[in-house]
């Protein structure tokens, strides 16, 4: 492995291993939208919605344009729409509970 990758893997997942920026990043693939909407859409609170997109636009995962005085949020598909089709391939071909993947207790 290359040196140093492990790091940046670790950054890289720990990121999108949460339901909130998950649920943001599904809603973004369907639509670019305002932090508003984005809110509308998941039932959360702007500030909550606002918080979560920090990261993700800090890593390049979402981009962010000018509409005015709104700001309009897009996936960056390169990155997530493979990474979601990765996902959704491994989930139907190898998850033993029909793409449901459980945690495992200890």
């Amino acid at each position: 492995m290359k040196k140093g990758l492990s790091e940046i893997c670790y950054k890289f997942f720990v990121n999108l291993a949460n339901p909130t920026r998950l649920a943001l990043l599904e809603q973004l693939m369907q639509q670019s939208m305002s932090v508003n909407e984005l809110a509308e859409a998941l039932g959360q609170e702007q500030s909550m919605v606002s918080h979560n997109l920090k990261p993700l636009l800090e890593c390049d995962f979402v981009y962010t344009k000018r509409d005015g005085k709104k700001r309009i949020y897009s996936v960056n598909e390169e990155t997530i729409g493979a990474l979601f089709d990765t996902v959704e391939n491994h989930a139907s071909k190898f998850c033993p509970t029909g793409g449901k993947c459980q945690l495992k207790e200890g």
